[in-house]
């Protein structure tokens, strides 16, 4: 394959001549965490990081001392940590197991200036560096490559649970530009980028948290919305909205083609995540003796089981005509209004309300967790102001959530160019002048 001037062939690909191919383990020395259980923290003693929370983290550093009275706890003597899991400055820290292959490269660079102690926990690998060759600010990029993590999915072994070793880590190549001048330059238009998308997601996360206001509010009728008067009426769920729970479709009834099934896991803030299921079952069965748990357009439909409390509110969505034909499953409920004095919108914003969530909490099972079916929902009163007002409280919500999505589309535009931009600079296809 010709290769353009300045640049050469190597093992990662195509790279400029003045840049170099290194191994993690070249670069950094490699080493385990300390174990400790989630049940062993507390809010007393030194930061302790674990596995998950890399998971669930959607940045690439942890800045200790911004985060410290949110980073958990282990109340142990620090002289029986080995200084290989202490986390210094710079250290960056991977995980050692994931659910699937995407999640095997997470990593998180720390941010410790101050020389705060820091423990690295159960289920990770810690790369502390050799020298100075490789910039702090460049190692939150350079293991984000797709040839990067092209590697740690090769690497990565078992089933239902992937893991790496400490051993395949170092064997792992990266592109270095050989001057730490051109790293500090692409990790800063990086992190700029980084710094660009973090204030959308924050103005995103304030519009969410506004619109959760407006709904305390006006879901409740502490505030009217201009020109409304007149009393409320209290109804019991029954007797304002039909209500349905999925069956419980048997593994064995899954097919790969076929009338796609509806689980939890495909509600998501007011969408239906169906593109990628991989639940079917028979078009015979589905329009035969599960015909009456087929969906409408313009039900509602909601997750009722394994939901965490807090996020409630994330599971309720609107089923449209381009989702159908769509089979109910278990672990999901449907609901229509009944009778024109109940509108459709209104009921939609209520499911996702904390009047709803603190009645349905009340009386469901679980702790972390709510788990709830029809026998729940049948106790579940709901404070109802005329059509005309109902339909003006929804429109309001509407426009802030479709304020919300507009956010939400120019998010995933962003990221898209930043992920552009990776691919450019940290295989040097484009320089930096």
């Amino acid at each position: 394959m010709d290769v353009k001037k300045g640049y050469k062939q190597t093992e990662v690909g195509v790279i400029p001549d003045d840049w170099e191919v290194e191994t993690i383990g070249e670069l950094f020395s490699i080493s385990g965490g300390f174990s400790s259980s989630r049940d062993q923290l507390s809010d007393e003693g030194f930061c302790y990081l674990h596995y998950g929370d890399i998971h669930k983290s959607n940045k690439t550093y942890i800045n200790i001392e911004e985060e410290y009275p949110e980073i958990p706890k282990l109340n142990i003597d620090l002289r029986s940590i080995s200084p290989k899991s202490l986390l210094i400055d710079g250290d960056a820290v991977f995980v050692d197991a994931s659910e699937d292959d995407e999640g095997a490269s997470k990593h998180v660079v720390i941010r410790n200036s101050r020389g705060i102690p820091y423990i690295s926990g159960l289920h990770t690998i810690v790369i502390k560096s050799h020298d100075d060759s490789v910039v702090n600010l460049y190692k939150q990029f350079c293991f984000q490559t797709s040839n990067v993590k092209k590697q740690f999915k090769f690497y990565a072994v078992g089933t239902k649970v992937t893991g790496i070793s400490k051993t395949n880590i170092a064997k792992i190549q990266i592109a270095l530009p050989s001057t730490k001048a051109e790293q500090t330059a692409i990790a800063t238009a990086l992190s700029d980028a980084d710094v660009l998308i973090g204030n959308l997601e924050k103005i995103i996360a304030k519009k969410r948290n506004v619109k959760q206001g407006a709904m305390q509010q006006l879901l409740t009728g502490k505030k009217r919305l201009s020109g409304f008067t007149g009393e409320w009426e209290t109804k019991r769920f029954p007797d304002v909205c039909w209500f349905q729970e999925g069956p419980g479709v048997r593994n064995i009834q899954f097919t790969q083609f076929g009338v796609k099934l509806l689980n939890g896991t495909n509600i998501y803030r007011g969408r239906l995540l169906l593109d990628n299921t991989d639940r079917f079952i028979s078009e015979s069965e589905a329009f035969g003796p599960y015909a009456h748990f087929l969906v409408d357009t313009g039900d509602i439909v909601i997750a009722c089981s394994g939901i965490t409390v807090d996020r409630f509110d994330e599971k309720v969505s609107f089923v449209k005509k381009e989702h159908l034909p769509l089979c109910m499953n278990t672990s999901t409920m449907r609901f229509k209004t009944r009778g024109k004095l109940f509108h459709s919108a209104y009921l939609y914003y209520y499911l996702m309300s904390n009047e709803f969530k603190r009645q349905i909490g009340s009386q469901a099972t679980g702790s972390a967790q709510l788990n709830f079916g029809p026998y729940h929902v049948k106790r579940v009163e709901i404070t109802l102001p005329k059509l005309e007002e109902q339909i003006a409280i929804a429109t309001v919500l509407s426009d802030s959530d479709a304020e919300i999505e507009a956010l939400e589309k120019k998010l995933a535009k962003y990221r898209f160019i930043k992920q552009g931009m990776m691919q450019q600079l940290l295989t040097g296809k484009k320089r930096l002048i």
